[in-house]
């Protein structure tokens, strides 16, 4: 379907025409002033210098070839030269039911799909997940699905920490611990042991210690170093540890990952990259594209037209060593060698925009992308405590991604319990799924570059901008309709009617700008907009509740008019949480 806006423009577009003027300042948007009218052109005063008229006079020029307008059911002008439109009743209705019997509820989905890859999550294995991992799957994850809402075909990539020094700190701690285990007997040539020599907790316990001891002990430090040098270069019982290692952390994650409700599709990490670096490093070399600078080979990429230097990307150090650009470039090499994409959308810190930068310049100069491939770069901020500094635990802390999680579904639990309209059966799970309504809609609900403090009384209160807000209206739109059904009324074959008043229309007009909303949020990639969306719906839709009679109307036609209308408003809402990821319980 198209999107009102387009409807509207057309008809505008063709009475600009009619009136002899350029059809290109036809532009309509959603009116600033909802007191005075719904949606308003400007285009009469962006004309009025061409054509050499007052912009009042040209905006009375179009108004007149309005008055058959089928979708307007008042344009006025209004000085200095603005439109002024309201939209049919009838029209609205019609537009609403046309929504109705589509899958997508009026969405246009991509006429020719693009292949998309996000990259996003970026855990370190042997490390658990902490709050500074929240932002890059929260967004991530949403990315992935508006991008699938839209039709793409798409792949969310992990992009594991799995390489380098942090592996030799770990095995270099394993073999003072335990220098009996066959991965350290150099004589040994049976089969390594299946099960993993270590849990998740120890390999938790053992990292950071390591990571302690080699800041202050030298010798410690080099044979951590020896030890990656030697897992790179294929020990045979080092790499049976790294299996180990992975083998362990991955699952850890998955299983946190889960609680999140974010799923990827692949599981690479910077050490599938480590194959293509030889190779990539010797094409550099070869075609002129790197140089050596101080020992380091690097890549130029500074432009003219740059404002401010942009230091060289480093590929490899004067050891020999690579760093992560050097694993980004290679990560290009093998996704443009296996998937071809169209769109990479990676997101990471905003502090990393220069790396990014320097990457994207070097992949584009030296032909490892091509120019049909968008690259794009999503920053986020940090998420604060109210002190405004990064979010930390009562002791100051770091805190464990699990444990804020649990910390928000006891609150969640707590207020559950007080209102006493759940069984104490489902409140477990009703109190897990509003929690993470609260994590993500309190994240989402800010633009993603934009710092944001957490607050976890505000995220978790039934009243205001929350994500519980949203999940309760649709949880009361649910009641209302089970209470219809059981009343031996059935929801199919209903088709909503043309407002009755006031607060109905301004519903349905909020109701028609979903397909608008989430286009403009993937070409944005700006989730935010679709939860400034979901709050102005369901305060919408809360004014039409409390102001009207729904199920106690007599008028049988109404009263379906006002399901159907209901029905459509839950499908909207459900379609956007499910982009954000997450879902609405059936109480709460």
């Amino acid at each position: 379907m198209k999107k009102i806006m387009d409807l509207i423009a057309e008809e505008l577009a063709a009475a600009f025409e009619a009136a002899g003027y350029d059809k290109e300042y036809a532009k309509v948007t959603l009116s600033n002033r909802p007191d005075l009218c719904e949606y308003q052109c400007n285009g009469a005063m962006a004309g009025a210098k061409a054509y050499r008229k007052a912009p009042i006079m040209i905006a009375d020029d179009v108004v007149k070839r309005l008055k058959d307008s089928q979708c307007l059911e008042e344009a006025n002008a209004v000085k200095p030269g603005f439109i002024n439109m309201k939209l049919k009743k009838e029209y609205v209705a019609e537009y609403l039911n046309c929504m109705s019997t589509d899958g997508e509820l009026g969405l246009e989905t991509a006429k020719k799909p693009k292949s998309v890859v996000v990259d996003y999550g970026g855990a370190n294995v042997a490390k658990p997940l902490h709050v500074g991992h929240l932002r890059s799957a929260i967004i991530g994850e949403g990315i992935k699905r508006l991008a699938k809402k839209m039709g793409h075909r798409v792949l969310g990539d992990i992009h594991l920490g799995d390489w380098g020094y942090q592996m030799g700190l770990i095995i270099t701690e394993l073999k003072e611990r335990k220098p009996e285990l066959p991965y350290f007997q150099e004589d040994f040539h049976g089969e390594y042991p299946k099960e993993a020599p270590f849990t998740i907790g120890m390999l938790e316990e053992i990292y950071p210690k390591a990571s302690g001891r080699a800041k202050e002990d030298e010798d410690y430090r080099k044979e951590a170093l020896e030890a990656t040098r030697l897992l790179q270069n294929g020990h045979k019982g080092y790499r049976a540890i790294w299996n180990h290692i992975m083998e362990v952390s991955v699952a850890d994650l998955k299983k946190n990952y889960e609680s999140l409700n974010v799923h990827f599709d692949l599981w690479k990490g910077e050490s599938d990259a480590q194959v293509y670096i030889p190779d990539m490093i010797e094409r550099l070399k070869a075609k002129g594209y790197a140089h050596m600078d101080e020992g380091a080979l690097v890549i130029d990429v500074g432009q003219e037209s740059d404002t401010k230097e942009i230091p060289p990307c480093m590929i490899q150090k004067s050891d020999g060593a690579s760093l992560y650009g050097t694993t980004d470039l290679a990560t290009l090499v093998q996704r443009m060698q296996d998937y071809d994409p169209d769109q990479i959308i990676y997101l990471a810190d905003k502090r990393q925009d220069l790396h990014f930068l320097q990457v994207f310049r070097a992949a584009r100069k030296t032909g490892i992308v091509p120019e049909k491939t968008q690259l794009e770069f999503l920053g986020f901020g940090t998420m604060n405590g109210k002190d405004g500094k990064p979010f930390k635990t009562r002791d100051g802390g770091v805190m464990r991604l699990e444990n804020l999680i649990a910390e928000i579904v006891e609150e969640m639990r707590k207020k559950i319990a007080e209102n006493r309209t759940v069984d104490p059966e489902e409140a477990e799970e009703t109190a897990r799924i509003v929690g993470l309504s609260a994590i993500k809609y309190g994240d989402l609900s800010n633009q993603a570059f934009k710092d944001y403090v957490f607050d976890v009384d505000r995220f978790t209160s039934f009243e205001g901008n929350t994500g519980p807000y949203i999940l309760y209206t649709i949880v009361r739109i649910k009641s209302i309709l089970n209470k219809y059904q059981a009343d031996g009324k059935a929801l199919l074959k209903l088709k909503v009617e043309p407002a009755h008043d006031e607060n109905e229309k301004a519903l349905m007009l909020e109701v028609l700008k979903y397909n608008n909303v989430i286009e403009t949020a993937f070409e944005e990639l700006a989730l935010h907009k679709i939860c400034a969306y979901i709050y102005d719906l369901a305060n919408a839709f809360n004014r039409f509740y409390h102001e009207t009679k729904i199920l106690a109307e007599e008028d049988e036609t109404k009263q379906k008019g006002y399901i159907a209308l209901l029905v459509l408003t839950k499908r909207v809402l459900e379609a956007c949480i499910d982009v954000l990821g997450f879902a609405a319980p059936e109480r709460m």
